[in-house]
């Protein structure tokens, strides 16, 4: 569409002036991510809803420019993997199929034609709110630590086997900082000790 075109223009636009110091980060919603392995904009026959898998031709087009991808792992419905099951927040394992997808590519709406190729694991993150005042899908530090452990160890898997192991895998974000100090800094106490292993 001609709104992606120019979003994308104009992003690299100034990816141009500034460089490599430019720093190119998303937050969008499984719903404008992952949604896409099923659903795709209006669909074959139309009567969809147009924003499901919206960001994918975003992330396509400035791959080579993105710094990191962090898909909010909350705030979401169930998503089906690419073990065609239907996945809930909630647990490691909704964190570890979300991720395993971007890590591990699509055919977009199930269109073996049309595949999303993966992103290279440096350049994703696991979104996840700080506490559960900060939004829904809040899990416990252990659920979490599974899930990183899956992804980078394959470790601590539960019933969704990942299509690879990926020790480069970028970190985590949290919504919000300020949620954090609210829940006694739980998520930055944890997580700096995890990443500092």
């Amino acid at each position: 569409t001609p709104v992606i075109v120019n979003l994308v223009s104009a992003v690299k636009t100034l990816k141009a002036k500034y460089g490599k110091d430019f720093v190119l980060t998303m937050a969008p919603e499984t719903f404008f991510v992952q949604l896409g392995y099923q659903y795709y904009g209006t669909g074959k026959w139309g009567g969809q809803d147009p924003r499901a898998g919206a960001y994918l031709p975003v992330i396509h087009a400035l791959r080579d420019d993105l710094t990191l991808l962090h898909v909010q792992d909350y705030n979401s419905g169930s998503i089906m993997g690419l073990d065609n099951q239907y996945h809930s927040m909630g647990g490691a394992d909704f964190h570890i199929a979300m991720t395993d997808m971007l890590l591990t590519g699509f055919p977009v709406a199930g269109d073996t034609a049309n595949v999303f190729p993966p992103l290279r694991p440096e350049q994703v993150a696991i979104g996840m709110p700080a506490t559960t005042n900060a939004g829904n899908g809040h899990v416990s530090s252990t659920e979490v630590n599974k899930a990183l452990n899956c992804l980078t160890k394959k470790t601590d898997c539960g019933s969704y086997q990942t299509h690879g192991t990926w020790p480069d895998l970028r970190g985590l974000m949290t919504w919000s900082i300020n949620w954090d100090r609210f829940g006694g800094y739980q998520f930055q106490n944890n997580f700096d000790t995890y990443f500092r292993r």
